[in-house]
């Protein structure tokens, strides 16, 4: 049961925006209650592989 955020209950009294990194089931509910979400498809660079980001530091990368 969604219940819908508007401007007077929102943060400071204003619209709230949210910058979503990655959980998208998080921005599905947020926009949901008609909050205003910006997606970011992030990653970590090199997939996380410690060894890869070592070699791609000495890159300058």
């Amino acid at each position: 049961m969604s219940k819908m955020i508007d401007e007077s209950t929102s943060i400071l009294g204003k619209r709230l925006a949210v910058i979503n990194i990655g959980v998208s089931t998080f921005a599905d509910d947020l926009e949901e209650q008609g909050v205003k979400v910006v997606r970011v498809d992030w990653k970590p660079p090199a997939a996380g592989d410690k060894e890869m980001l070592e070699l791609l530091d000495k890159l300058g990368y």
